[in-house]
């Protein structure tokens, strides 16, 4: 018999929390969270919540948790795209059709409630975060604030309904790999007098992360179920960057003064935390403290990158992208990072792919989004 419940107290928040630990624990791949990261995630602290509405259940066969999933109607995203929309996340289970069913239907019936009458994800909580359902690359880890999965979820999902959306390209690149032809080192050259790389203001830090936020919401305004940072949203992730992120690896271009795009990297935390089973107490801290500024790792992830709407589709736009790519080159060099994930990508952005192809990276993992008319 298997049964469903709401999360609403600390212990369902746990439970939920703490399912995948037990899923993945015999595939070598999955890289557990950090707890105390899922639980800022899920509560009020998490500025999305300010535009957000969710609700997450877990199910059980036998008082043993089998499944979870959440259910969410972010506001902005209706202004948007249609007030009858609504998203899934989160979702983990055994490779069970009825633990599916029974997840998915708890879903869609609270979204219905919601007045919605798509249901498109998964999303955690919404496209700005952790996005899409794992259906290639299942035989490497994920890299930061990037998905894992079953091979089976894509599957169980399809029989309940749900078609494929959009999908999302995770590209891989080794440092030693990244190289630019006469051609096109030719048209970079060209236009360095014209357009300024230069490394994010840290003794002006809050006003640079809107500055990056002004130009992410122009640059990604046109792509599918798009949905806007908010302002403290920005400043939110702008904590995190300036603890994570050293300042040679934010970058941004201008054009005559004007900022026109950009790009962050970020030290793949998950080779850091690969060990720590999700906890910083008693010795996490130390060690994730240590390998991010110490000894460091030898991967990044660009999780962030943007080039403002009136130059994508001039010759200068793929210009200014790889210019930026170029920026950081030297500070990967000086860190001894030796791969580089650049994700996600629209399968979509014919324009992006085409440009890392040139440059020697090539897609290795591909994540979907999920729609369903409920």
């Amino acid at each position: 018999m298997i049964s469903i419940e709401q999360v609403s107290d600390k212990a369902g928040l746990k439970a939920f929390i703490s399912l995948p630990s037990h899923l993945y624990a015999d595939d070598p791949h999955w890289v557990q969270p950090l707890h105390v990261e899922r639980i800022e995630h899920l509560s009020a602290k998490n500025p999305a919540s300010d535009h957000i509405h969710w609700q997450a259940w877990i199910a059980r066969r036998g008082g043993e948790v089998v499944g979870r999933i959440t259910a969410q109607v972010d506001s902005l995203h209706r202004d948007l795209h249609g007030m009858d929309t609504g998203h899934f996340g989160m979702l983990d289970a055994i490779d069970d059709e009825a633990v599916f069913s029974l997840l998915t239907h708890t879903a869609e019936t609270w979204l219905r409630k919601q007045g919605a009458h798509r249901i498109t994800g998964p999303f955690g909580l919404n496209i700005n975060q952790e996005s899409g359902l794992l259906v290639d690359g299942f035989d490497t880890p994920p890299s930061a604030l990037m998905e894992h999965g079953k091979p089976y979820y894509a599957a169980r999902l399809e029989q309940q309904g749900y078609a494929k959306g959009m999908d999302l390209l995770a590209y891989w690149m080794r440092r030693t790999d990244l190289s630019f032809t006469p051609a096109l080192t030719s048209l970079m050259d060209c236009m360095r007098g014209r357009v300024t790389i230069r490394q994010l203001d840290r003794k002006h830090f809050a006003r640079e992360m809107q500055v990056l936020r002004a130009v992410f919401n122009d640059a990604w305004q046109k792509n599918w179920g798009f949905v806007p940072f908010t302002e403290r949203e920005f400043d939110e992730m702008g904590a995190q960057l300036k603890f994570l992120v050293p300042e040679d690896m934010i970058y941004i271009a201008e054009v005559d003064g004007e900022p026109c795009a950009f790009i962050v990297a970020l030290p793949n935390i998950n080779e850091a935390i690969a060990d720590l089973d999700g906890r910083l107490l008693p010795l996490g801290w130390a060690k994730l403290l240590w390998r991010l500024k110490v000894s460091g790792v030898r991967t990044a992830r660009v999780p962030l990158m943007g080039v403002r709407q009136q130059y994508q589709f001039s010759r200068m736009g793929p210009i200014i992208a790889l210019l930026l790519i170029e920026a950081l080159k030297a500070p990967f060099e000086k860190r001894d990072i030796e791969a580089l994930e650049m994700s996600w990508i629209l399968e979509t952005n014919t324009g992006m792919r085409t440009i890392l192809d040139r440059i020697g990276a090539a897609p290795y993992k591909r994540y979907r989004l999920y729609e369903k008319a409920i």
